[in-house]
């Protein structure tokens, strides 16, 4: 059994794990915030490059795309660098791997990168070779970086290595302490949405008019797209993160503080055994002392009875 020392010790470790957790829970939430906001910011943006797609695209047909001879997939996986975050990377890994599959596309024809180093080793481990990985952002400040370095490779992959079918994969952000897997199919442009686009009414009587060349415009406002899906990604992604890591963070301060109650009780008990003992212990001393006392009084008389016969 442990001795009170050992576990006041112990007591003493447990809090200092809680006030770390306490703490990390709080800095998840904020971030939390902080990526939510990036995405809400975000929409507005979003809207303005819909609105110059759709009067692009009024009075124009849709483009064929061309398709490449053996199918190929450049595919994003986003996950997390750091641990603490529950079952993150092995749902967006597991969902990643069967929606790759359903392509049809074999493994050696598929480009993956992957955003954080967890992610790659579980890809790997489910059998998928990892081109690329990248760190992830540590807030929103290094997220357009990172997308600017992700356009490279898109650029690379589509004229390079005539990828034409290019995928997204990330856990979105619902609310609280929630995220779910989902997909996005980055490239070639879906051409429901384009035609979606072409088909809504313009919000004023005047459509607004361009004087660039419409093939050159177009390809900026798709850029302008990408940068906008692969934005939202990293936000969404970097929110279920963190999202996940509160979750992991409460169900661990609440098993240190079930620990600590059970720690206490033990304490207490042991104290209490303790002054229980020493009292025994008191007790007992003053038992012992009270017959010698006894003894000692009781053997003083008659040592004088005798020595008085004597004389």
């Amino acid at each position: 059994m442990l001795t009170a020392e050992a576990l006041k010790r112990r007591i003493q470790s447990a809090q200092d794990l809680l006030g770390v957790v306490r703490t990390m829970k709080a800095l998840a939430a904020v971030s939390i915030r902080q990526y939510q906001r990036a995405v809400e910011s975000l929409m507005d943006y979003n809207r303005t490059v819909e609105l110059g797609l759709q009067v692009l695209l009024k009075d124009r047909r849709e483009a064929s795309s061309a398709t490449s001879r053996v199918p190929r997939l450049g595919a994003i996986v986003f996950g997390s660098d750091q641990g603490l975050c529950g079952q993150l990377n092995n749902i967006i890994v597991q969902h990643a791997l069967e929606e790759m599959a359903k392509t049809g596309i074999h493994e050696e024809n598929r480009i993956v990168i992957a955003i954080g180093v967890k992610t790659a080793d579980l890809l790997e481990d489910g059998g998928q070779q990892v081109f690329e990985t990248l760190p992830t952002p540590s807030s929103t400040a290094g997220i357009t970086p990172m997308v600017q370095d992700i356009t490279l490779f898109l650029e690379t992959w589509r004229f390079r290595s005539l990828v034409e079918n290019m995928a997204l994969y990330y856990n979105e952000y619902t609310s609280g302490a929630n995220y779910r897997p989902r997909s996005q199919k980055l490239l070639p442009v879906d051409r429901e949405w384009l035609s979606s686009l072409r088909k809504q009414k313009w919000e004023s009587r005047t459509i607004p008019m361009f004087t660039m060349d419409w093939e050159p415009l177009f390809r900026a406002m798709i850029r302008e797209y990408l940068f906008v899906s692969l934005y939202q990604a990293f936000a969404n992604s970097l929110a279920s993160e963190n999202a996940s890591r509160l979750a992991a963070m409460q169900n661990a301060e609440k098993n240190i503080e079930e620990r600590l109650e059970e720690l206490h009780v033990q304490f207490h008990r042991q104290r209490q055994m303790t002054i229980t003992e020493e009292l025994l212990d008191i007790v007992s001393g003053f038992e012992a002392m009270k017959e010698k006392t006894v003894e000692t009084v009781g053997d003083g008389p008659v040592a004088s009875r005798k020595g008085g016969t004597g004389s």
